[in-house]
């Protein structure tokens, strides 16, 4: 699965983005989707996950009640609206695709898309 992230960019605090995350190259309803982020001098931490068929969702406590994630399998795209947005969002976000045999829950995924850079400005 190649995996191809954009929507990152500048906002004030409190904003809104919505991030993207174009799957190609095998069957994108065979896998569940999550967004990881790595902020400056911090290790890369989990976001959000959503199942395979988007039965299900799970979040970081930091971000619940502001960011959901969602797909659409007809268009091979998950996606992460981030609502008021904080300083402490600052990051690189990654999508990242496993295979649907796998639990939701877990970090340990398949294939990886390059980063988008999200900046949070105060």
């Amino acid at each position: 699965v190649q995996l191809q992230a954009s929507g990152g960019g500048l906002v004030q605090v409190g904003g809104s983005l919505r991030l993207s995350c174009a799957a190609s190259g095998r069957t994108f309803s065979n896998y569940h989707m999550g967004w990881f982020r790595q902020a400056p001098g911090k290790e890369r931490e989990f976001v959000a996950a959503i199942s395979w068929g988007a039965a299900s969702t799970v979040y970081a406590d930091s971000v619940k009640g502001r960011f959901t994630i969602s797909r659409d399998n007809a268009k091979n795209t998950v996606f992460l609206q981030m609502n008021s947005l904080k300083p402490e969002d600052t990051a690189v976000y990654y999508c990242a695709a496993k295979t649907r045999t796998r639990t939701l829950i877990g970090d340990l995924y398949d294939y990886w898309g390059q980063g988008t850079l999200v900046t949070v400005s105060s």
